[in-house]
This record gives structure tokens, C-alpha cells and sequence, in this order.
């Protein structure tokens, strides 16, 4: 009753949108990631994301703290954590403690995630490189927040694929990166980029990028390629979807059909 007055509800009087069918892809971050908003901006709308987190390691964001978070006993239990929704497909979102290991070590992250049930296993490291590939990239110009003893394995990690780094920064953070703002990010890309540099790629999941590639492509007139938006793209793209964010060189590639 409102105002005094008998009402009643009738359902099929209602509107009914049609409603969706969702996909999923799982999630397995850092237990410091804090931009699972930035993942979902490249998430159609028919696709979910599942997320789960690694357990706490109370050590400073150096080279320790990467190898923990590659352990694949953990990884492959978080893989298994995440699957209860029936995800197409599982991600490992960090760059670190994907490169760490080097290209060996990236290939035993994605084995135990399939070996734990992911129907499809992508790490971020491993989406750069194929992202690299996709765009014809040979030599890029690197942006990290690390300290120089973790970049330095990120600039071997990509040597091992036959990329050369060209020029880098790192921001020599040991943590808290997620505070991290758009125009120090902007400047470090400046002061990185060379002329011989095919592509600038801003490493580390907990870094926040999406509104700040497109304006950094038309400035530089090349592509940007950062930690969450390879690792994004490349998921959605092995799954037969195309990522939101239409105006990014990577998103922009052709090759899938959005499902």
C-alpha cells in the first residue's frame, strides 16, 4: 500500500532486458594488487572477472618478493581456487613475478596453471611477449616502478625472446605502486622513449595505465603497451573476444571476432 492507496504488481508489465549469457576468465593477482577497476575496463560486457589473491609475503617489492610470488605451488592452488565459476580461461596479472624466473620460469607459471585445470593460461609476461609478436616489435623502450636489480630481469626476460630494451627507467619504488599517478608515468615515458624504440611498455600490474595510453600513442606515434592491458588483451583475445578500448593500438589488431 502507498499513500493509503491498494497496489499491485504485475511482473509481465515489467520490461525485462534481455539478459546476458557470461563468460568468465579467473584472476590470479598479488595480494597487493589494487586495480581490479582497471581490469574490468577492458572486460566486455558479456565477460566477468573471477579474482583471487596470493598469499601476503611481507617483503618489499625487490627480487625476493617476485620469486615468492612465481612459487608454482601457490599458483597452481590459487588456478584451482579460481575455477569453482567455470572461467574459459585463468591469468596470472603479474608482470614480476612472471619475468622473474626468466623465460623458463614463465613457461613452469603457465604449465602448473594448466595442470591445475585452467582450460587456458596466460601470464602477463607472457601476454607481452605475444603482444610484441602481434605488433611486428623488435625494440622497445621500458618504464618500471622497480628497483634496478628487478628491471634488469625484465630486460633479460625480453632478451631471451629476442627483444632488445633500448633505453629504461625505473622509478626505484619498494612499495605502495598502485599511488602511483598518470603524469609521473607520463614523464618517465617521456624521458624513455628513442627514436629507435618501436614501443614503450609500462611493466607492473599495480600500475595504472588505461586512460593514459591512447593520448601517450598519438604523442609518440607508436604503440604503448602496459602490464594489464597486454595481459587483458591477450586472455580475451585467446578466448575469441576482443577487448574494450577500441582506441589502443594493441586493441585495435585484427585477427578475432568478438563473440
Amino acid at each position: 500500500m502507498i499513500g493509503g492507496l491498494a497496489m499491485t504488481f504485475d511482473p509481465a508489465a515489467v520490461a525485462r532486458p534481455a539478459l546476458l549469457t557470461q563468460h568468465g576468465v579467473g584472476v590470479v593477482a598479488p595480494f597487493d594488487f589494487a586495480l581490479d577497476r582497471e581490469l574490468w575496463r577492458w572486460t566486455p560486457d558479456d565477460v566477468s572477472l573471477f579474482m583471487t589473491r596470493l598469499p601476503y609475503v611481507p617483503v618489499p617489492v625487490t627480487v625476493e618478493m617476485a620469486t615468492a610470488l612465481s612459487d608454482e605451488s601457490i599458483v597452481r592452488q590459487a588456478t584451482r581456487d579460481v575455477l569453482a565459476p567455470e572461467p574459459l580461461g585463468v591469468v596470472y596479472a603479474c608482470a614480476s613475478g612472471s619475468f622473474i624466473g626468466g623465460a623458463a620460469g614463465e613457461r613452469t607459471l603457465t604449465a602448473a596453471m594448466t595442470d591445475a585445470g585452467a582450460p587456458a593460461a596466460t601470464t602477463t609476461s607472457g601476454a607481452l611477449i605475444a603482444s610484441l609478436a602481434l605488433l611486428g616489435v623488435r625494440r622497445v623502450a621500458v618504464v618500471t616502478p622497480y628497483i634496478d636489480a628487478v628491471t634488469d630481469r625484465l630486460v633479460s626476460f625480453l632478451g631471451e625472446h629476442g627483444v632488445g630494451v633500448v633505453s629504461k627507467v625505473g622509478l626505484g619504488l619498494l612499495s605502495h605502486i598502485w599511488k602511483v599517478g598518470y603524469e609521473e608515468i607520463v614523464q618517465a615515458v617521456s624521458a624513455v622513449d628513442r627514436p629507435d624504440a618501436e614501443a614503450v611498455f609500462i611493466s607492473c600490474t599495480n600500475v595504472p595505465t588505461y586512460d593514459i595510453i591512447a593520448p601517450l600513442e598519438r604523442m609518440l606515434g607508436k604503440p604503448v603497451l602496459t602490464a594489464n592491458q597486454v595481459t587483458m588483451c591477450t586472455a580475451l583475445r585467446r578466448m575469441g573476444w576482443r577487448a574494450a578500448g577500441a582506441d589502443q593500438c594493441l586493441v585495435r589488431q585484427p585477427g578475432v571476432t568478438a563473440a
